[in-house]
């Protein structure tokens, strides 16, 4: 079963069991989707999929942070409910560990020496963890690993 078809059975589920808030985090998932679709020209593949996924829950996270500062809890529990919803289409995040040995593999394997290397250590690593670790902690990283610590 495609991820697409997932995404489909769980409207249909969500709108069955009434459960507003995953019924809501479907159909914009699925406009996001289509959106995307509309703007390739083309269907998603799962991957694809994936980084629209991530995408919509990178900018939940950015929706909590603002919320936290505005000292509006009632909105920082929604968009954390909408992101754990989200979170159970993509596949199992990266463990530090596991990420860090990927970032290493790809340093040795590009024989990057420095933090001018790092635009080709992040071109190679991000198709590999797309969905399963964020932009910014593998970046953090890359950068770690370029300067030698």
């Amino acid at each position: 079963m495609t991820l697409k078809e997932r995404i489909d059975q769980d409207l249909k589920t969500a709108m069955r069991e009434k459960d507003v808030v995953r019924l809501s985090v479907v159909r914009l998932l699925k406009s996001a989707i289509k959106y995307r679709e509309i703007e390739l020209a083309k269907a998603l593949d799962d991957g694809e999929i994936e980084g629209v996924i991530a995408s919509e829950v990178k900018r939940r996270r950015d929706s909590v942070e603002q919320y936290r500062a505005g000292n509006r809890q009632d909105l920082v529990d929604r968009e954390e409910a909408e992101i754990r919803i989200l979170q159970g289409w993509l596949p199992a995040p990266l463990s530090p560990d596991e990420l860090a040995a990927k970032v290493d593999e790809v340093v040795r394997r590009l024989k990057a020496s420095g933090p001018k290397d790092m635009g080709a250590v992040m071109k190679a690593l991000l198709p590999e963890v797309q969905g399963r670790a964020e932009g910014k902690t593998v970046s953090e990283l890359v950068k770690s690993r370029l300067l030698g610590r």
